[in-house]
Formats: structure tokens, sequence, C-alpha cells
């Protein structure tokens, strides 16, 4: 099996360095770089393709936000965590607008750690639903109106087929496909092809960007409620 490749940024040289040493046990991963801010992660991005990036927020020059954006433009392939110090923290927020995968807490522990890069290296989202779900509740306020833009509903929500339309509704409602599975009847591989679908359909890149989409398109909304599936 290839390594998994990551590039740590941050400006903290002993995180960087507490985070290279749990890389370096690990025989499925390699560290392949440090970044002490974001444009320095953008360029060495751009040189090292890594397969994950560990991206802090609050760097000097550009910031982390800046960062990820251009790091998932230039690179679809390349997955970004942000490291962030609270769950429901603004920065977490808007790295997950700017296309990261997920955040991770920077006091994880090493399993959770890496845990969640082997995630997101295999194309999921390594923050649980319902924590994207409260994030997204808490800057609602920061999300567009319910029909996403001024020009009017999202045109991709048409490529959905009413089914879909459905499972991406439990998605941004916090449900785990076994989740889903249970509450609409069905077998969790159908499940599991239907939000295949949804991200191929949505030109999206994983299920924290699914759950976001669907706030921002007013499929769902931030007190829960739901637009209608027809």
């Amino acid at each position: 099996m290839t390594p998994i490749r990551v590039l740590l940024a941050d400006d903290e040289p002993l995180l960087r360095m507490a985070f290279t040493m749990v890389l370096e046990t690990q025989p499925d991963m390699t560290p392949v770089g440090e970044a002490g801010d974001g444009a320095t992660a953008v360029r060495l991005a751009r040189q090292l393709r890594p397969d994950v990036v560990l991206m802090d927020v609050r760097m000097p020059g550009m910031d982390g936000i800046e960062a990820t954006a251009s790091i998932v433009a230039d690179h679809p392939n390349t997955r970004v965590l942000i490291l962030t110090t609270f769950d429901l923290d603004e920065y977490a927020f808007a790295g997950l607008k700017a296309g990261a995968s997920g955040f991770l807490l920077k006091n994880a522990l090493p399993e959770e750690l890496l845990s969640a890069i082997r995630c997101v290296a295999a194309g999921d989202a390594v923050v649980a639903p319902r924590i994207t779900r409260r994030l997204l509740e808490a800057f609602a306020h920061q999300l567009p109106g319910p029909n996403g833009t001024a020009d009017g509903p999202d045109p991709r929500l048409d490529r959905l087929t009413t089914r879909e339309r459905e499972v991406l509704i439990e998605m941004a409602g916090g449900l785990s496909n076994t989740e889903i599975a249970a509450t609409m009847h069905l077998a969790e591989a159908t499940v599991k092809t239907h939000v295949s679908r949804i991200l191929v359909k949505l030109e999206l890149r994983d299920r924290a960007q699914a759950v976001v989409f669907a706030y921002e398109t007013g499929v769902v909304h931030a007190n829960g409620g739901r637009a209608p599936t027809t």
C-alpha cells in the first residue's frame, strides 16, 4: 500500500514536530513537508502533491482559510483538514465553506488524528455529520438565503431524483449511512450508492460539502426545517 502523504501547515514548530512524530510511527503514513504559513503551504502542496494537508487557520500572512481554498481549487485530489481549538469555531465553519473535508481539534488524541487522516484520504469527511450540522446552525447567519443565490435555486438540485434528495436531507440532518438506511427502510449498500451519486451529480468532494450545500441551497434550514422534495 502506498503511504498517505501528509503536509503539515502550522505556525507552531513544536506542534508540527509532535504531529510528525505521531505520523512517523505509522507504516501507512509519511510526512512530506512542513509549512509555517499559508503561502508556504500552497507552494508545498503544488510541489509535493500530498494526499492530506493538516491546516492551521491562524497563521501569519496568508491564513489557513485562503490557503485551503487555493489548494482545493488547484489540487482536487488533495484533502484538507482544518486544525482548530474549538469544535464550534467560526474558523472551522469558514474552512468547510472553503472546501476542507473536515476539521480536527488541536488537542485530539493521536489515534483520533490518525483516524481522521485515513478517513479523508479515503475520500470521506472526517467530521461527524451531527457536529457539522451544529457548526452550520451556529453560523447560519453567514449562509445565503433559502434560494442559495440571488439568481434562484441552484440548478444542480434538478439533477437529483426524489429519493436522492431525501437522502441528502437525512445527511444534512446528521444521520450516518446506517441511520439513513434504518430511517428510510433501505439497505445500507443502497444508501452508500445514493450518497456516491449525490456527490457526483452535485459536483461535491465529500459528505461534509454535501451538508454545507444542503444548508446553502435551503434544502434544509438551520432551525431543522426542510424544503419540499418535489
